[in-house]
């Protein structure tokens, strides 16, 4: 009986070690409603830019003001969308956990996510104004994994994983330019749908 009760006061321990070092209020919704968003993105990228090519082939873009404003707009409403479903999923877990939502570990996540993300759109952004569009959506996915791979320390260990396969899709997508808009739908999409469904499996949300 005592030992039951020493392994219950270790896992008490461990579980609240876990809570004060890690952001551990992330909700698997909010894959599954990244990924949603970015499927609907691509798909408004190809319906405005690469209409009438084939979806699953190689796809060559024209590129003048009009496109590229339409591309920044898609993009933007997509991040818009992302970025809102996930904090409205990772807030309302958190309530549910007794989690709270912005702290020290919340702070150090952000800073380790966000300077990858930064060096990485600053550069995709600077790619797309030289005209190279093909290589913009590969060094979102490996730039993406690697902020990802950066704040994983901070948060479920499961980022980590995700991050790194971002990368090696990014590098992959970097082999075959013009296909960069069905690597996109992969990294972005299908990949967080996947990471999603498993962390509500594993996490029970």
């Amino acid at each position: 009986m005592e030992n039951k009760k020493y392994l219950q006061d270790l896992e008490e321990i461990k579980d609240i070690m876990n809570r004060s070092s890690r952001f551990i209020s992330l909700s698997g919704l909010s894959g599954i409603s990244a990924g949603l968003c970015a499927m609907a993105g691509a798909y408004a990228a190809y319906h405005f830019v690469y209409t009438g090519q084939a979806y699953l082939g190689y796809r060559s873009a024209n590129l003048n003001n009009e496109t590229i404003w339409i591309l920044f707009l898609i993009a933007l409403l997509t991040l818009v969308g992302a970025v809102s479903s996930g904090i409205y999923f990772t807030s309302r877990k958190a309530r549910k956990t007794k989690q709270k939502l912005w702290d020290i570990q919340t702070k150090r996540l952000l800073a380790n996510l966000m300077i990858p993300l930064i060096t990485g759109g600053l550069l995709c952004l600077i790619l797309l104004w030289k005209g190279f569009i093909g290589f913009v959506a590969p060094f979102t996915l490996i730039f993406y994994g690697l902020a990802l791979v950066n704040a994983s320390k901070f948060t479920l260990k499961e980022i980590k994983s995700l991050g790194l396969l971002e990368v090696l899709l990014g590098l992959i997508a970097t082999v075959y330019i013009g296909y960069g808009l069905l690597f996109w739908v992969v990294g972005f999409g299908i990949m967080h749908i996947i990471y999603g469904i498993i962390m509500k499996i594993k996490y029970k949300e």
